[in-house]
Order: C-alpha cells, then sequence, then structure tokens
C-alpha cells in the first residue's frame, strides 16, 4: 500500500469530499476513518463543561463509564435473560420509595427520561379516574388536568396526545410557581389530577406543594372529590432530600400519589434514565401492565417503549452505592455553595438583579438586567456563547409572564470554583462590550442559537 493509499485509508476520503448525508455509502471505510469522520463532524459543538443551559449531567466517574460500556448490548426488557437486572432496577425504585417517603409497600418503573416517566403517571391519573367514575355511574367523557405554567412542555404533549383538556395556570411577572389559590378555580369533578413541580427549568424553584396538598385534602373532606397531586420532580427530586431534608413536598402528604424523577439529571447519570414511583401498588391503574411471555417468562410490563439498554438503571444503581446518602449530600452542597458564590458575583457586577435568591431551589442562578437598557440578555447570551463559548440560555417566561426575560446558569459539578469565577467575569466583560457596541444584530444572533434548555 503506497503512502497516498495509506493515508486515505486512515482518513477517510470525506476530507475532501465531505461527510456522507444523503445515502449509505458504497464502500465500507476502515474503523479509525469512520472514528474520525464522526469525531470530525461533532468537533463544532459545545464543550459540555461550558453549557450551562442543560440539566442533563455530561460527566461520570471513570467507573461509571465502565459498567455503562460493559453493559451496553444487554437488553433491559429481556427480564428471563437478565434476571439480576431486573432486579437491580426494583432496587432502586425501592431506594427512591425510601428517599421520598413512601408509606408502604410501592411500586414504579424506569424510564427513558422524566418525559415517559410524566406520560406514564398522567396515564394512570387518567385510568384512575375513570375507574372512579365508572363506579359511581358518572360520564368519563371530558377529563381535565390541572397545573402551572411553570411545568416542562410533556404535560402539553400529554394533554394532546391522550385527550385530556389542558387547565394551565399562568404565571405573572414575579411571580414564577403555583399554589392552592391558583388551581382552586380550576379543579373540579373531572379533574383527573393536578401537577406540581419541584424544581422548575425556569428559576429553579417549587409550587406550593404543601398548599397545594392541603387544599386536595379539604376538597376531599368537605365535598368528597378525591383528586390526587403528582409531583414533577424531574431536577428536584434529587435535589430536596438532600439540601432540603425537612422540607415535605412527597409521599409524606396525603394527596401525594406518584413522583417523577431524572436520574440522567441531579440523579447524575448520562441520559437517559427516568424513575415513575407510585406512593403505594394500588395507584398504579392494573389495566396499564401487561403481562407477556416473550422469551419463555411471563413478565409485567409498563412502558411506552420496550426494547431499551440496561447500562444507565445500572448506573443510576452504581451511583446509589457509590455515593450514599452522605455522598450525594455532598455533591448538591458543593454545587448550592458554588451557586451562591457565583450569585454573589453576578449582583456586584451591578446590573443585574437574582431571582429568588436565599428561597429553596435548585442549584442554579436565575437572573435578568435590573433596569432598561440598550441591549438585553439575549445580547448578553449571545457575547457569552460568541467569544468565549459559555452556553447561557436566554429565554421569555412562560405566559402570562411572557414579557419578562431571564438568564440561568446551572452549577453541577463540572463548573468548579474556578469556573465561577471565570464565567462572572465573562458577564463583565460582556457587558463592558455590549456598553460600547451597542446591541447584537439579528445576523448576529442567528449565528449563535441561546434558548432554555430542559
Amino acid at each position: 500500500m503506497s503512502v497516498a493509499q495509506d493515508v486515505l485509508h486512515t482518513v477517510g476520503t470525506w476530507l475532501t469530499e465531505g461527510a456522507p448525508d444523503h445515502a449509505i455509502p458504497e464502500d465500507p471505510m476502515a474503523p479509525i476513518a469512520a472514528m474520525r469522520l464522526v469525531d470530525q463532524e461533532l468537533a463544532v459543538e459545545g464543550i459540555p463543561e461550558r453549557n450551562l443551559a442543560t440539566f442533563v449531567t455530561t460527566w461520570m466517574e471513570p467507573e461509571a463509564r465502565q459498567v455503562i460500556d460493559a453493559n451496553l448490548h444487554r437488553n433491559f426488557i429481556d427480564h428471563a435473560e437478565y434476571p439480576q437486572t431486573f432486579e437491580i432496577q426494583q432496587r432502586c425504585i425501592r431506594m427512591l420509595a425510601e428517599l421520598f417517603h413512601a408509606p408502604g409497600e410501592t411500586t414504579g418503573t424506569s424510564t427513558q427520561g422524566s418525559s415517559e416517566a410524566i406520560m406514564l403517571g398522567a396515564l394512570s391519573l387518567k385510568w384512575k379516574w375513570r375507574q372512579r367514575r365508572e363506579a359511581a355511574g358518572q360520564p368519563t367523557d371530558a377529563p381535565n388536568l390541572v397545573f402551572g405554567g411553570d411545568v416542562h412542555v410533556v404535560w402539553e404533549k400529554f394533554c394532546r396526545y391522550f385527550d385530556v383538556e389542558p387547565r394551565i395556570v399562568p404565571l405573572e411577572a414575579g411571580k414564577y410557581t403555583i399554589g392552592p389559590g391558583d388551581i382552586e378555580p380550576h379543579v373540579d369533578e373531572n379533574t383527573i389530577g393536578v401537577a406540581a413541580v419541584v424544581g422548575t427549568t425556569f428559576t429553579g424553584h417549587a409550587d406550593d406543594v404543601v398548599g397545594i396538598n392541603d387544599f386536595l385534602v379539604d376538597l376531599k373532606d368537605k365535598k368528597g372529590l378525591d383528586v390526587p397531586l403528582h409531583i414533577d420532580g424531574a431536577s428536584g427530586a434529587f435535589v430536596w432530600p438532600f439540601l432540603y431534608p425537612h422540607s415535605e413536598w412527597d409521599f409524606r402528604l396525603e394527596q401525594v400519589r406518584s413522583i417523577n424523577a431524572s436520574g440522567h439529571k441531579f440523579g447524575l447519570v448520562y441520559p437517559g434514565i427516568g424513575w415513575l414511583i407510585f406512593r403505594e401498588k394500588s395507584d398504579l391503574a392494573e389495566d396499564l401492565v401487561f403481562y407477556e411471555n416473550y422469551l419463555g417468562k411471563t413478565d409485567a410490563t409498563f412502558t411506552l417503549n420496550f426494547s431499551t439498554g440496561s447500562s444507565m438503571v445500572l448506573a443510576q444503581y452504581y451511583n446509589f452505592v457509590r455515593f450514599g446518602k452522605a455522598g450525594y449530600r455532598k455533591i448538591m452542597e458543593i454545587m448550592r455553595e458554588n451557586a451562591e458564590s457565583l450569585a454573589g458575583d453576578i449582583e456586584a457586577i451591578g446590573e443585574f438583579q437574582i431571582v429568588g435568591r436565599g428561597e429553596e431551589t435548585l442549584p442554579l442562578v436565575a437572573f435578568n438586567l435590573a433596569e432598561e437598557h440598550p441591549y438585553d440578555e439575549f445580547d448578553i447570551a449571545f457575547q457569552l456563547a460568541a467569544e468565549r463559548g459559555w452556553m447561557v440560555p436566554a429565554y421569555t417566561m412562560p405566559p402570562n409572564a411572557q414579557d419578562v426575560r431571564m438568564m440561568r446558569a446551572l452549577v453541577k459539578l463540572t463548573l468548579n470554583r474556578s469556573l465561577v469565577d471565570t464565567l462572572h467575569e465573562d458577564i463583565a466583560e460582556a457587558i463592558a462590550t455590549l456598553e460600547k457596541k451597542g446591541p447584537v444584530s439579528e445576523s448576529e444572533r442567528k449565528r449563535v442559537k441561546t434558548s432554555v434548555t430542559h
């Protein structure tokens, strides 16, 4: 083989011809060439350590990665062939049920993320509501679901996909979570449930879960309407137990019947892994559980998908036994400490106000400009991305607070104190640059997309 042929064999013709993008190539290429092609295609993407938009885990220990790599080929759904993998999933469910103060024997499932968990949890709410209505001889043609404008878009997806009326409580400027007074006008005999968020993606705060629960308990006692409460703990369910252990938001509250959590967020696992935990076994509608004899053993399945990898379930169990409660608590405390430091530094710049500082929140900093300027939060986000590679999202709040612009910086383990200091200095420099040159043009903005990331 000539030197020229050897080079082509190693790097591939895509260096001069472009990467395949319309059809599968006719001929194979060397493994190293295919690997380099993919690496080069991804080289234009952002640096994970500077992605302060995503809640998703971007780093795990080498030992955890070994566990993941060793089990990528293992199909989780094959319980008959991989019974110990299924048992490990059940251990995780029991551990989370204990963490969330479930009163007794319960059930749940792992999912691809909180979106699937929410779909399944809300389906169970609908099925259980329908059972109650049918038993009482009442119509079941007009179910509704009550939640605030601070929820993830998956709640609206569920309502559209599964024919449920969404009753969305609008937000307002300066009030970015919901409480009992907000939901009261929307709850009636056709309400399948109320969803409350612990750790919103917009500001990191929690809805007034205690107040909503108390309202629903009072509604049940006085009017006989038993409306369950689902907690969307996609981010907060792995934060509140360790940072705010005395704050009641989980199964300690009577009407909380199910909780979803994202293992791939503050559960510290790579995507995608989510969890759905029920208060009691009876809270899962039995009609949603399928029993199949696929590989010689009858298995119960409660998922929207079928085949899925085992790696992230096993990685979650790795984290549970690796860190323990003390380890998770310390990790959350480190992130909170760095978030508080960043909040103080950003406030000291003199141009920003911190949203909800000092309150119970996720380890993040939500902030916006305190006064009107020729430039706005989107200009600052662009400047940070274009000049320093920081991905700090800028976004508008949901209705009726859509005129409020916000920025948000997630402070995870990948953002250590040195990077916190660098970030605040870069924000100050971005402000100084914008003061000199003015707002960013629309054509410039299109080159760097900044948006809220869940």
